[in-house]
């Protein structure tokens, strides 16, 4: 199910930050963040009122426009047109309506998206006339905010939940398995899926995606069905999308949203960067499988060493994601272009695999007995009962005395002792703590 964008948009210094950081620090459910990950957040899952969208925050994007602030507004504000679902226009209360908050309400009504008007740093109740100046914007009724204080937060949130699509399901089969293949620009994405439909495909074609102008392309292998979901850059092109680093984030987001199976690339050539771990961080965080695919390994100059090196720096820099194996090839000459696909099912299913819950609990005693809980206080972790609630990701629930007791570094102890008997290669599990009641 793919999940609606909102983005927030707005000439600099209005304060999106500060009101992004409110809203995921204290408003929202978010996916957890999980240690190793290293990133500038200018993204997150969030929940309310039962609807779930991506919040994006257009301030955490580096255009280069030069010296000249309305190029850059003007290009945060086409970034988030194309992509966002509702926009959330930041204006600041203090100064007022200004010729650039115009400017960008022009480039906003234009597009025809939804967007609710936030009047910030209307820090206490006597302020909020100040909101009144910009219904000349033309967007309806504007909310009064601080996102210093938090006041008016939730009103913000009620009126971008009411503006929200209605998310829909797929309108592929279970036995299908959608592939997105992500990464930052230049890694070789759009010849990496010229190359798998070139060589691999029994049949092909276009077909609309369930999110705006995404293009799936379905095939298939030796009987199983595929469907490559496009974040290549095949779409749109132009200046703002080419040299805006952190624009391939926001293009990802949506397709790991949908995909079954994230196909990370790196570039061989070029080495890790910090960018192809914050994109990988995003598949990770979603719950979805992953493959490492180093890209362009026809140019590296090669001993029998050098895949072997290569891996263990992948390994170092990529410590959040060591469930994910690693694929060395090149789209270019289609070298060990065949082992990819047979990879790519492998995490599929075991992303979709459940454990029977005996034996899973069989796991855990034994990994109990071997290594007891640490105790906190006096207080001792006791962990009763284990089972297997959902797939994709793999989720477990330990049912113990007290969650707070459960140390990071122990649900890890338990986790490597789950792989250990049960694999689940390629695909990151999700440990959930709850207290033990009388009637479990």
């Amino acid at each position: 199910m793919a999940r609606p964008v909102v983005a927030i948009v707005g000439r600099p210094n209005v304060g999106k930050s500060t009101v992004f950081n409110r809203i995921i620090g204290d408003r929202l459910a978010i996916v957890e963040d999980k240690p190793g990950v290293t990133r500038d957040r200018i993204y997150s899952s969030a929940e309310w009122c039962g609807k779930t969208f991506s919040l994006v925050d257009t301030g955490g994007i580096e255009i280069d426009a030069g010296d000249e602030i309305m190029r850059s507004v003007r290009a945060q504000a086409e970034l988030a047109i194309d992509e966002a679902d509702v926009i959330i226009f930041m204006v600041d209360g203090k100064a007022g309506l200004t010729p650039s908050d115009e400017e960008v309400a022009r480039l906003l009504f234009r597009s025809g998206k939804p967007v609710v008007v936030a009047v910030n740093k209307v820090d206490n109740p006597k302020k909020a006339d100040a909101a009144y100046d910009f219904y000349s914007l033309g967007f309806g009724e504007p909310v009064p905010i601080s996102g210093v204080h938090g006041t008016g937060i939730g009103d913000l949130l009620d009126r971008v939940a009411e503006s929200l699509p209605e998310q829909t399901e797929e309108a592929y089969n279970d036995d299908v398995i959608r592939v997105a293949i992500i990464g930052r620009p230049n890694v070789g994405k759009s010849s990496l899926v010229n190359a798998i439909l070139g060589e691999e495909r029994v049949i092909v074609s276009d077909v609309a995606g369930t999110t705006r102008d995404a293009i799936d392309t379905p095939f298939e292998k030796d009987g199983r069905k595929f469907v490559l979901i496009d974040t290549a850059g095949m779409r749109k092109r132009g200046r703002i999308y080419e040299t805006t680093e952190k624009y391939s984030v926001l293009r990802s987001l949506k397709a790991i949203e949908r995909a079954d199976v994230a196909l990370v690339l790196i570039d061989a050539v070029e080495g890790i960067t910090e960018q192809d771990k914050h994109i990988a961080g995003y598949a990770h965080e979603a719950g979805k499988a992953s493959v490492l695919v180093v890209n362009k390994w026809d140019a590296v100059e090669k001993d029998d060493k050098t895949m072997r090196q290569f891996e263990l720096r992948i390994r170092d820099h990529f410590q959040f994601m060591d469930y994910a194996p690693i694929v060395f090839l090149s789209a270019k000459t289609k070298l060990r272009l065949h082992k990819l696909l047979p990879v790519v099912e492998h995490v599929a299913e075991q992303h979709a695999m459940r454990v029977q819950t005996h034996l899973l609990n069989d796991i855990v005693a034994d990994a109990i007995a071997v290594n007891p809980p640490p105790s906190d206080k006096g207080k001792r972790l006791r962990i009763h009962y284990a089972t297997q609630v959902a797939v994709k990701p793999p989720t477990i629930v330990l049912f113990a005395n007290d969650p707070e007791l459960m140390h990071f570094s122990y649900s890890r102890y338990l986790e490597n002792k789950i792989r250990e008997a049960f694999a689940f290669e390629g695909t990151p599990i999700r440990i959930i703590v709850r207290r033990k009641s009388d009637e479990d």
